[in-house]
């Protein structure tokens, strides 16, 4: 099967590695060339645009930071779309608004929506949760280049569904890593020692996998090379809280303005625990 990738960031990376290692054929383009270059070694093909990468595609996974970044790469010039449908299924894995992945069924036949749960090793290990909206005869085309990344591949609906159910998964993510940052920086305040409140939140029940891996983070208090930007968790938020028509959601709206206070202290491009920062501040 040929399948393109179009974004090589960490998590397109990943999968194009992935997938290339499971005998796919596998061409990609990335808005900074240079920083895919390394993938060729791993029998990436890499191509100068969008369109030249998905042309004769089976499949074609878009997996940009945004819905501008998106949008650009889809329609702009040399974009995946920019002179018609593609024969292929296009697969969204950009975590965008559900109406951008609705809309995408207007200028292309196939097209479904993926949140993915996991990061980029867990793309490059085929351990990433794939959950997918749109109809099942776009799915079933589309398997062959979805399975080699999962450990789990399920149909949750109609297309848009995928990106409503990976909204609701990062916020419960932002509103965990916070609330143990909280824990920490109260008990600092009260004199416990950080370290051995870290390690009673993670050894507890009440600690969920997401904030044992990020405990690491807060433990050393060291937030660079991410795995999961802190602007991209608050621009999730947001979103999520844009999808909640008129239903109230006051966790949810404290860890997006706390994020949002995050990002304008400049912790934007670190990992998404480095909102242990601007906690208290």
């Amino acid at each position: 099967m040929r399948t393109a990738m179009i974004g090589l960031g960490l998590m397109g990376a990943g999968m194009a590695t992935r997938l290339a290692a499971a005998g796919h054929t596998v061409t990609g383009w990335n808005r900074t060339a240079e920083r895919a270059a390394p993938l060729a070694e791993a029998g990436v093909r890499l191509q100068a645009t969008p369109r030249a990468a998905a042309r004769g595609a089976d499949v074609v996974i878009v997996s940009l930071a945004d819905a501008a970044a998106q949008h650009g790469a889809l329609f702009g010039a040399g974009g995946v779309l920019s002179e018609g449908p593609v024969p292929g299924v296009l697969v969204c894995t950009s975590t965008v608004a559900p109406a951008e992945a609705e809309a995408l069924a207007a200028a292309t036949d196939a097209v479904l929506d993926v949140g993915l749960l996991g990061n980029h090793q867990h793309a490059r290990d085929g351990q990433l949760r794939l959950y997918v909206g749109g109809d099942a005869a776009a799915l079933d085309r589309a398997r062959p280049a979805l399975e080699p990344l999962a450990q789990q591949l399920q149909l949750v609906g109609p297309l848009g569904s995928g990106m409503r159910l990976k909204l609701l998964m990062n916020l419960l993510m932002g509103i965990e890593v916070q609330a143990m940052a909280e824990a920490a920086a109260l008990g600092a305040r009260l004199g416990l020692d950080r370290q051995a409140v870290l390690q009673a939140i993670t050894v507890s029940g009440f600690a969920s996998p997401v904030m044992r891996f990020k405990s690491r983070r807060l433990g050393a208090d060291s937030y660079t090379d991410p795995d999961f930007r802190l602007r991209l968790m608050a621009k999730d938020l947001g979103l999520a809280m844009a999808e909640s028509d008129g239903l109230s959601l006051p966790l949810t709206a404290a860890a997006h303005e706390a994020h949002q206070r995050a990002v304008e202290l400049g912790l934007g491009d670190q990992d998404c625990a480095a909102i242990s920062r601007a906690v208290g501040r």
